[in-house]
């Protein structure tokens, strides 16, 4: 069996010390000759040698990873907005370690101890289930850099900030506009605080165009496929000429549902969604959606993470990100319904 190849035997091959390797390797090798700089990473490619992980730490003083943790890997706004992580955390030379709660506050508690202990840099956390307790004890206690995702003006120092209000007056707006009174809201039983701002946003437009508007008209389900599908019964209910999902991935249950109750889209119904995945322009009919820039939103979470790593010090850092309405086949007017 043939071992690993050590930083001393590049060190032989290329004629030099291992400290000289290290320093080369690790970007610290100004003081040396361009020559034996090329010839390290020429000898390093040709013997296939990887850093060791744990003793680059220890020169480094860092890992160079960020802990990220999602609430469901399986929801495509997480999937893109990892997506974004990703692409930052390579360009700054930093590793994700990523991780999906399930929703479960336990699940969750575990995952953020095990990443402390695995020494990461820092942390981003998409949870609706975080709490300050949990923040205080785990993350302040240790001093673990932070960001949190979808809880606007929360404890986190740095902020990703998505005008929520704005999305959902342009919600309302577009389905008012298509001549829609009689609208539905699917949401979740205990919402962050930006889907509270976003529910808020679209009840205020629809009020200043004299639209009814109460908590009855708001039917709550978890905000995923199986949600969105469980809620049809309430919604079909209510007779409502349109509904506004509070995310997309509740959305493409619902239309499941309204398929299987023979009603079509957007003739019967129209259906208006959040976030603008990348899945909408797949279904059928193609979604109508308020876009979020989702994959910027990771690569700026990570940006703003890892400066904050490099200088603790700094002040706040607040990145604010626009939204814009994607109306495409799943809303139509009103007087077009039959």
């Amino acid at each position: 069996m043939t071992r690993k190849v050590t930083i001393r035997d590049l060190a032989e091959a290329a004629g030099v010390s291992v400290t000289t390797v290290s320093q080369i390797l690790n970007g610290k090798g100004e003081r040396f000759s361009l020559e034996t700089r090329q010839r390290v990473h020429q000898l390093q490619d040709k013997m296939g040698y990887v850093p060791d992980f744990n003793a680059r730490n220890l020169i480094m003083k860092s890992a160079q990873t960020i802990g990220v943790l999602v609430p469901n890997l399986g929801n495509p706004f997480f999937s893109m907005f990892i997506k974004g992580v990703q692409a930052a955390s390579r360009e700054r030379h930093f590793i994700p370690l990523i991780f999906g709660a399930n929703h479960d506050q336990e699940l969750e508690s575990y995952y953020l101890q095990e990443l402390i202990k695995r020494a990461v840099d820092g942390l981003i956390i998409a949870s609706a289930s975080i709490t300050g307790e949990a923040i205080d004890n785990i993350l302040k206690k240790n001093g673990i850099p932070y960001l949190l995702i979808d809880q606007n003006g929360g404890p986190s120092l740095d902020r990703i900030r998505i005008d929520d209000t704005r999305g959902g007056q342009l919600a309302a707006q577009h389905l008012v506009a298509l001549g829609h009174r009689k609208i539905a809201v699917v949401m979740p039983d205990q919402p962050t605080q930006n889907l509270t701002v976003r529910l808020a946003g679209f009840r205020q437009t629809l009020q200043a165009a004299g639209i009814a508007f109460t908590d009855a008209n708001v039917v709550h389900s978890p905000m995923t496929k199986l949600g969105g599908y469980q809620a049809t019964a309430a919604i079909v209910a209510q007779q409502p000429t349109a509904v506004f999902a509070i995310n997309d991935e509740t959305v493409l249950g619902l239309i499941r549902g309204l398929h299987e109750r023979g009603l079509r889209v957007p003739e019967d119904l129209s259906v208006l969604g959040y976030d603008d995945i990348d899945l909408d322009e797949y279904v059928v009919p193609k979604l109508s959606s308020v876009h979020q820039p989702v994959v910027t939103m990771g690569e700026q979470a990570t940006e703003l993470l890892i400066k904050r790593i490099h200088n603790r010090r700094q002040s706040g850092q607040t990145v604010d990100l626009p939204v814009d309405l994607r109306q495409r086949e799943s809303t139509g007017p009103v007087d077009s319904q039959k």
